[in-house]
């Protein structure tokens, strides 16, 4: 049987796979050459605890492993579907041959892939989400430091202010307002009002209103007065100037 089959060959060229829990993962196998009848099989683990996972004359539908290459005679990959914990551990490709007595024996087989778990697999849409929520963390970083620094430049020029009134003479308050960020200040606003005031050198009196009793002129002369006019009054009002 061994000289039948000195041509034959398995290949096993995947050394090592990490796969996330619940992803599916393959495991690769081919063969090539002709030898004598046998099954294929893969194993979990070798020696006498080994775990049979794939067997060439037993299809089971339900069954999470499946093969890549439904009946080809060479490749023998097969699909395991939602990966566990449990599934850790070293996988082996073997070729078995059928001996006179009836029991398969180990022709060839591959040199092993170890399946490991990868904790930290992250598909592409986790990864572009977390690069989208930091840039969104980073803008809104920015928005606020520049919100707090406009506000620190503004309260040193002048804050917000409520509406202030100013007297003018004996009239009634003007309203005056200022507002940071506006090209007058408060004190600038005031003494531009200030300016249209009256000198504060000004009296009393001078806010006050003058009156004389008025009385009536004496009559003049006809013959100074020109036809059609009236005897007339004078009157003084004196008022405070804006």
């Amino acid at each position: 049987a061994a000289q039948a089959g000195q041509d034959f060959q398995l290949q096993q060229p995947q050394n090592k796979v990490a796969v996330a829990v619940g992803e599916t993962f393959t495991l690769r196998c081919t063969t090539s050459g002709l030898t004598d009848p046998g099954p294929v099989k893969w194993l979990k683990g070798w020696g006498s605890g080994n775990k049979t996972i794939y067997d060439q004359r037993e299809t089971d539908p339900s069954s999470r492993v499946t093969r890549a290459v439904v009946e080809s005679d060479t490749d023998f990959s097969i699909h395991i579907r939602n990966f566990q914990p449990d599934d850790v551990g070293t996988y082996y490709c073997v070729k078995f041959i059928k001996e006179k007595t009836g029991k398969d024996e180990v022709f060839r087989h591959g040199r092993g892939t170890e399946v490991s778990v990868h904790e930290t697999a992250l598909v592409p849409g986790v990864v572009a989400a977390a690069v989208v929520l930091c840039f969104l963390l980073l803008l809104l970083g920015l928005f606020v430091a520049l919100c707090m620094c406009r506000r620190k430049r503004q309260g040193g020029v002048g804050s917000l202010c409520p509406a202030r009134t100013v007297a003018v003479g004996s009239f009634s308050s003007v309203p005056l307002q200022c507002c940071a960020g506006t090209p007058g200040t408060p004190s600038e606003v005031l003494d531009a009002e200030s300016s249209h005031l009256p000198s504060q050198q000004s009296s009393k009196e001078e806010n006050d209103i003058h009156y004389a009793d008025l009385q009536p002129l004496p009559a003049a002369p006809r013959r100074g007065r020109s036809r059609g006019t009236a005897p007339t009054e004078y009157a003084s009002l004196r008022v405070a100037a804006k």
